[in-house]
């Protein structure tokens, strides 16, 4: 569990170092490098890159690309939002954590959607207790987010971590209470929604990689990754890096 935690502030502490980063002007090429830089400094390896072929150390996914986004030499503009996901490999294990920031100032409907996004995440995982079922987090999300006017995609989903990137079980985020795979104290799972401004419906780009959203309206992606423990989860990983109640 200690692993799992270094691996946890790693990618949260990368997250932060891209997001100080984020800005008009910027291309995610860029972002990228910056990334795969401090994370081989830090004596990790990025996790993504060559994952089942993938091409670099971070998803980078741009408004309507919900998630696994390759970095390119697009340049961020004012209104952006942008997907950051990160994998490291220390000592064995895993680490992986998700932002989606702002480029700039976004409308309201957009910092709306960020907000409700980031919310639905900290609900899900209050959900995520020894006895509870991957149900409950699903449920949690989707409640909170539909209440809201925006939609779950049901394609994609979160997971265990470990000393695979990628374990059981999945953790959906749409569900009925009680139903699913039961939580076990001592797991560790990444919780992920992935909520879009318009319709639920997304389909895989050309890349073979990129999920983007049917009617091309912005889609949003927090992720945190949670030790399952009885009466309350442990996050592992944190936004406090990122929005400055940290210091890196």
């Amino acid at each position: 569990m200690e692993l799992m935690r270094e691996n946890a502030i790693l990618v949260s502490k990368t997250l932060a170092v891209v997001g100080k980063a984020v800005a008009p002007g910027v291309t995610t090429n860029q972002l990228n490098r910056l990334a795969e830089t401090y994370i081989r400094d830090n004596g990790a390896i990025p996790s993504f890159l060559g994952y089942d072929g993938f091409p670099a150390a971070l998803c980078m996914s741009v408004n309507d690309t919900v998630v696994h986004g390759f970095p390119s030499d697009y340049v961020l503009k004012e209104g952006d939002i942008l997907s950051v996901d990160c994998g490291t490999l220390y000592k064995g294990y895993n680490g992986d954590s998700a932002y989606t920031f702002a480029v700039g100032e976004v409308s309201a409907e957009v910092a709306r959607l960020l907000a409700v996004t980031k919310e639905s995440l900290y609900r899900g995982i209050a959900a995520a207790v020894a006895g509870a079922r991957t149900g409950d987090i699903g449920h949690a999300v989707q409640s909170y987010c539909e209440a809201a006017g925006f939609s779950v995609v049901r394609e994609l989903e979160g997971h265990g971590v470990g000393k695979e990137m990628h374990e059981n079980p999945g953790i959906p985020n749409f569900g009925c209470r009680g139903k699913g795979a039961k939580l076990t104290a001592g797991m560790t799972i990444c919780i992920e929604p992935m909520i879009n401004m318009g319709s639920r419906s997304v389909y895989l780009a050309n890349d073979g990689w990129a999920v983007k959203t049917v009617d091309h309206k912005p889609s949003a992606h927090f992720e945190l990754t949670v030790a399952v423990r009885k009466g309350a989860p442990e996050v592992l990983s944190t936004f406090d890096f990122i929005e400055g109640r940290r210091e890196l």
